[in-house]
């Protein structure tokens, strides 16, 4: 919140959702916002990922930082040079309109994103890299996929450890080495972008957290889900308060 009592204004990429299965919305999970608002100490908005409806331009001037959250909607893999299979999942092809050039826009020009999941695969292909459509069939990879089965807690409980480069951004931050995460995600890193630097990975090798080198800004992304139990996850709070910081900071800075 700055002098005037206002908080800075973080947009979360919504996803498009169908109600009933037949009345199209645009949705975010309530987890992205409490966090946003109650660890991130921002005021969360939602935004329909859609070039018809909104800019990159227009976005980056209404909000102080974006959260890329995770979604169901796969990147499509005509964005990084590969052929569209059915391992490849659904698309959201307006999604990737917007977050893919508001990454690169957020680099260049400072302005602060923290990507979770699809906003990981978001940040690593906007950056020129790849993806792997179903990770699980890699040798030595473990399935990361939601169980099907169970309650939230259950599909949301820690999993695999993340084993994170000494003396690096997310060690510093966490004052560890290595951490323990949920895991609910199909597709992983496979080429990094450049100026992608991988600072974590899971047991079997899969790149878990990542950042983009030489930005000014905060460019954060974890390929798991911090936003489950943001407040109390001594991996999860630490991300969104040091987000919420640069978010504070970014717009105390244009204002």
């Amino acid at each position: 919140m700055d002098k005037s009592g206002h908080r800075p204004v973080v947009g979360i990429i919504g996803n498009r959702g169908l109600i009933n299965d037949r009345y199209p919305i645009h949705e975010g999970g309530q987890m992205n916002s409490c966090a946003v608002a109650n660890v991130a100490g921002c005021l969360p908005l939602l935004i329909p990922a859609d070039p018809t409806m909104v800019s990159v331009a227009e976005l980056m001037q209404v909000c102080d930082g974006f959260l890329l959250t995770g979604g169901r909607p796969n990147i499509h893999p005509s964005e990084y040079g590969h052929a569209e299979t059915e391992k490849h999942g659904a698309f959201d092809r307006a999604r990737d309109a917007i977050t893919l050039p508001l990454v690169r826009a957020c680099v260049a020009a400072g302005q602060p994103f923290f990507g979770i999941c699809r906003g990981f695969q978001e940040v690593n292909v906007a950056m020129g890299g790849t993806l792997h459509p179903e990770i699980r069939e890699l040798p030595g990879r473990m399935n990361h996929r939601m169980p099907p089965e169970g309650t939230l807690e259950e599909a949301f409980a820690l999993r695999h450890k993340v084993v994170l480069t000494p003396g690096g951004r997310f060690a510093t931050l966490f004052g560890a080495e290595e951490v323990v995460t949920n895991t609910l995600h199909g597709q992983g890193i496979c080429q990094p972008g450049a100026r992608i630097v991988i600072e974590g990975r899971a047991e079997d090798g899969t790149p878990e957290a990542i950042y983009v080198a030489d930005a000014t800004g905060f460019t954060l992304a974890v390929q798991w889900h911090p936003e489950w139990n943001a407040q109390n996850d001594p991996v999860s709070r630490p991300l969104f308060r040091a987000f919420g910081e640069a978010v504070r900071s970014f717009a105390a800075a244009r204002r």
